[in-house]
């Protein structure tokens, strides 16, 4: 078993929020999911799914996929859509907003004894508030959160929360949050 260093960023957005995971070789599309969703500041309020050369992993739905059309994600290990540095995969969430994350694979590497994966590096600005409109709707909430005037500062103000900050990440409680779960955790 490897160690894979992903590079995640969020397209459309700059200046970009990015994050860098080291994270298990044999971890499957669905933890990676969980993990993501950890690591960008997600809530798992909605759907996701990858895109691999063309082709559609994630949790098929009866009722709207024909079948055939998604592959389900629990059982495809991520070794077989990143097999080597350079490979990316793109992460959809949220089909509203539709939110694509560029996951590309850096490295491989041994784990190290003392390390606990999976872990979060380093990256850069808080993710966009959950339901703000995609890319577009989050660029009007930064501009109307700049301007203390605009006649609906106080209304997105108490929407984004009074903490939110755009530009601060910190990789600390995020890594707290996969450290407690064991489900993610190299074996």
């Amino acid at each position: 078993m490897d160690i894979y260093r992903v590079h995640v960023s969020l397209r459309d957005i700059e200046p970009a929020i990015w994050r860098r995971i080291e994270l298990s070789s044999q971890i499957t599309l669905k933890q990676l999911h969980r993990i993501l969703q950890i690591a960008m500041g997600w809530r798992n309020d909605h759907l996701h799914e990858y895109i691999v050369d063309g082709r559609r992993y994630g949790t098929p739905d009866p009722a709207y996929d024909d079948p055939g059309e998604i592959v389900r994600e629990t059982g495809v290990r991520i070794a077989t859509v990143l097999p080597e540095p350079g490979a990316e995969i793109l992460y959809v969430y949220d089909f509203g907003d539709y939110w694509q994350h560029d996951v590309r694979l850096e490295a491989a590497f041994p784990p190290e004894s003392d390390i606990k994966y999976p872990r979060i590096l380093d990256g850069a600005r808080n993710c966009p508030p959950e339901d703000c409109g995609g890319a577009g709707g989050y660029a009007d909430l930064l501009e109307i959160l700049l301007d203390p005037t605009h006649e609906e500062f106080e209304h997105m103000r108490e929407w984004a929360g009074p903490h939110f900050n755009a530009e601060v990440f910190s990789v600390n409680a995020p890594n707290e949050r996969l450290q407690k779960n064991r489900s993610l955790a190299v074996k």
